[in-house]
């Protein structure tokens, strides 16, 4: 038996404004807007599907997306241009930074809800 993920929805005060902003420093597309929803689809097929909810509503999570080298000097050129604040670390200490954990690199950064976004070279448990 196989299991996939398919599709997780991300709650956002304004759907089109967080998916636009997470298309935009990823590299990827948002997709036509169903019902409710502005998808953005990942590499592996993964579809995040943002809906706006009242903002008091919102409960903060966390989405950490594995990223090759290459990917992540375009993400992270695009961070800076934007003048998006990031993080080494996801308890936001280290600002201007980025991490080297498991061999690679990674940054935090807060979506336009407050969710919190992560960018990875290598995954987690990775020998470094």
């Amino acid at each position: 038996m196989s299991v996939d993920l398919n599709h997780t929805i991300v709650h956002a005060r304004d759907k089109r404004e967080s998916a636009e902003f997470l298309a935009h420093v990823l590299g990827l597309a948002t997709g036509t807007e169903w019902g409710p929803f502005i998808p953005v689809t990942t590499a592996n097929g993964v579809t995040l599907d943002f809906a706006s909810v009242p903002a008091e509503s919102i409960v903060t999570q966390h989405y950490a997306f594995l990223v090759s080298d290459e990917e992540f000097d375009a993400a992270f050129g695009r961070i800076r241009q934007a003048g998006i604040t990031y993080y080494a670390d996801p308890h936001l200490k280290q600002p201007g930074e980025i991490n080297h954990h498991h061999g690679g690199r990674g940054l935090y950064f807060k979506d336009p809800a407050g969710h919190g976004m992560e960018i990875i070279t290598r995954p987690y448990g990775s020998p470094g």
